[in-house]
């Protein structure tokens, strides 16, 4: 997946980084900033992405579709497909552009509107990456995990960062008998959830 990236995924991962630091150095307000993960956080999501089991993949806060990127490095080795939503029309346009340009848009699905409108309607996710607003994945995880086929993979970003905010929905998670689950500590920090 790595080896290599085809030149205008690279491209574009790039020229979203740098939007993304200059975001953070410039007094841009929070709901603007772009917020993605790093991309060391895209390569663990890319690897846990292609060792996923056949199902539905979904991503829940797209942004601009950096992460996207990433998870569909997997999807163009295993011939699968990606959803994703995004609920601010500014970040789905600027997604839009992203998938358009890295010619991205035959695997991907970009919704725009709020994933927990629609997450009920998905019945055999095999992977699932969680990175939207934190009041929200508490929701989103309960509506995630009872749909996930057996071996399904859930990634929520930011479990470290805002532990405190998160803590509620970690806790559950790390006790919950459907999953085995570990919080890792790369980027903002991963939970990582494996469907039982």
């Amino acid at each position: 997946m790595f080896h290599p990236i085809p030149q205008a995924i690279k491209q574009r991962m790039e020229y979203l980084e740098e939007l993304d630091r200059q975001d953070r150095i410039d007094g841009t307000s929070r709901m603007e900033r772009l917020r993605q993960i790093p991309p060391e956080t895209g390569k663990f999501l890319s690897i846990l992405a292609a060792s996923a089991p056949n199902g539905e993949f979904l991503e829940i806060g797209t942004s601009a579709g950096y992460s996207t990127m990433w998870i569909a490095l997997a999807c163009q080795l295993n011939s699968n497909k990606l959803t994703t939503f995004e609920i601010l029309k500014e970040k789905a346009e600027l997604a839009r552009e992203t998938f358009r340009i890295t010619k991205l848009e035959n695997i991907i699905e970009l919704i725009e509107g709020d994933a927990r409108d629609y997450l009920s309607n998905y019945h055999n996710i095999s992977f699932c990456f969680l990175d939207a607003e934190k009041e929200v994945y508490g929701e989103c995880y309960d509506l995630v995990i009872p749909n996930m086929v057996k071996g399904g993979i859930l990634v929520a970003d930011n479990a470290i960062n805002h532990y405190e905010t998160l803590k509620p929905m970690l806790d559950k998670a790390l006790a919950d008998e459907r999953v085995d689950a570990l919080i890792v500590p790369i980027g903002k920090g991963e939970l990582v959830c494996r469907k039982i």
